[in-house]
This record gives structure tokens, sequence and C-alpha cells, in this order.
């Protein structure tokens, strides 16, 4: 069973999916008021959520405008947890010549893995909404990443998928550059949905899956298994919490798997599917950002 919000009147509506894909609206105003309550009556989410979803009213999935399934406070992200994810980097950071080890090798090597900061819920996007692309950048690319939903000790509360928008000339010019290769408007999405941590007995068997399509042609299929992480999940998490004031609702992004090939670059008006089975798909059209000031001015 999932977790989604919708807009209903104007209005966030959390309610749930059944897999049947039928929507029960639930009473509670946000996905941690529904762990709250949860806590309060020493009962699993899904039990509550499994009540209520059994004797409410339902309606169908299509045509509901979702929006992110929780306002994360701050979302994370982890990199170069995949062997994938380091050949990549390496790529970048050698001008393509991949004639020497670097600095990547070493993060993958170590360790302490790499947590950075990405985003907070007024940067995040959701279902349907736009990713920009940078102005200063000519090589971007999204990476297709499983999501952590934690609450403020670390306890993984869901999974959702993610879409950490990046720059690989940025990032591979400089190293330091990464907060402006990672961090600008709409440049990271979750969604469409949570599913609730105690439903799922291995979240290593989760497929991510990343479709990109220009003028609705699919331009770029991959798809990986989180099982292929070079680190543990716990591991990850007790990294971002460790000294770390983590808020409740927290987004981790565990890393990607699935990258485009090394000649290929977003466009303008591509769209891009992030799917993970299980939890939905995560669609958002791309807009090139100069285009969104000029609009902005106008």
């Amino acid at each position: 069973m999932r977790i989604i919000r919708y807009l209903k009147e104007n209005e966030k509506q959390l309610a749930a999916v059944t897999n049947e894909n039928e929507v029960a609206d639930l009473p509670f105003s946000d996905f941690l008021s529904l762990i709250a309550k949860a806590r309060e009556d020493n009962r699993t989410a899904f039990d509550i959520v499994k009540q209520i979803s059994d004797e409410a009213e339902k309606q169908p999935i299509e045509g509901l405008r979702l929006t992110t399934p929780i306002d994360a406070p701050e979302v994370w992200a982890s990199g170069v947890t995949y062997k994938k994810s380091r050949e990549a980097r390496n790529y970048e950071a050698t001008q393509g010549k991949l004639d020497r080890e670097t600095f990547y090798d070493k993060v993958y090597d170590a360790v302490r893995p790499e947590i950075f900061f990405k985003s907070t819920s007024a940067r995040t996007v959701g279902p349907n909404d736009p990713v920009y692309l940078r102005s200063d950048s000519n090589w971007q690319i999204p990476e297709p990443e499983l999501g952590l939903v934690i609450d403020k000790e670390g306890y993984v509360l869901g999974y959702t998928a993610g879409n950490d928008m990046s720059c690989r000339d940025i990032e591979g010019e400089n190293p330091l550059y990464l907060p402006q290769a990672k961090v600008w408007k709409n440049s990271c999405s979750i969604g469409p949905a949570i599913v609730l941590a105690e439903t799922v007995s291995d979240p290593y068997e989760f497929q991510i899956i990343c479709r990109i399509y220009r003028d609705e042609e699919l331009v770029f299929y991959g798809d990986a298994q989180v099982n292929q992480l070079k680190r543990t999940l716990d591991e990850l998490v007790q990294y971002l919490v460790l000294d770390n004031q983590i808020f409740d609702g927290t987004v981790l992004l565990t890393g990607t798997c699935v990258v485009p090939p090394n000649e290929f670059t977003l466009a303008e008006n591509d769209r891009i599917e992030i799917e993970i089975p299980g939890i939905g798909i995560l669609n958002n059209p791309v807009v090139q950002s100069e285009k969104v000031g000029q609009a902005a001015k106008g």
C-alpha cells in the first residue's frame, strides 16, 4: 500500500493507494501525522491505513493532481555509492581519458561515504512538476535514486523515488563545485508515493528504472537493482545522522546506478520518468531555466 498526497479543493490531501490503484482519503494532515498516530497507539502505520482504507469510499487515481508525498524539510544525497557512478565521475574528472585513478576511487573505497545536502521542501518538486536545466551547464542528466524517508533519529519510515539532477561538466571541472553541480531551482524531485517501511521485506530488491523521452520518443532507458549498492542503506543513514541535527521527514537519496551515455545531455522539453515498481513512476518535464527567468521578467 502506497501513501500519496493530491490536491483536493486546492488543499493537500493525504491518501492511500490500494493494490488495485484505488485511492482512499486518510484523516491526517500529512505523512508525519500518520506516523505520530501510529506511535501514539502503539500500532504500525500500515495497520491504521489498512483499517481506514477498508472502510473508506474510494476513487480512481487517474486524474488526480499529485504533489510531493511529503514536505521533506531537507533532502540529502549520497554519491559514488555504485560502481557505475564511480565510473561516470572518473570519466568527468579525467575529461574522458580514464588514464588514472581519481579522488572518486578514494570516495568509492573509503570507510566514510560521500553525503551532501541537496534540497529543502521549498526547492523540491513532485510528480509532473518541471525540473529545470541550469543555465551555466552544457552537460546535465537526471540521477534516478531510491529515497529513504527517515525520522530525526534515523529510523526509516518509508521509501520513495527521487531525481537528483546533476551537471556533469561542473562537477567534472572541479570537485569543490559540487554544490553548484547539484543544487539549483527545481533540481530535485521526489514521489509519486511513499511505501511504508514495514511493508517492505527487502529494500535491496527494489528495481530503479529511468526513461528519457524527446518529442515523446524514447531516447534513453536504463535500469538497476538497489542490491548493486557498494554500501548498506543503514550505513548511509548512520553517517547522515552522526553528530548532525536531522528533522522528522528528511529524505536521503541513496545514489544512482543508472547513467545515460557520456555523449548524452538533457534538452528542454525532454520528459523524465523514474520508476521504482511498488512505489510508482515519478514523471517530470524538463525546462530551460533561462526561459523560466525570461518568463518571470515578462
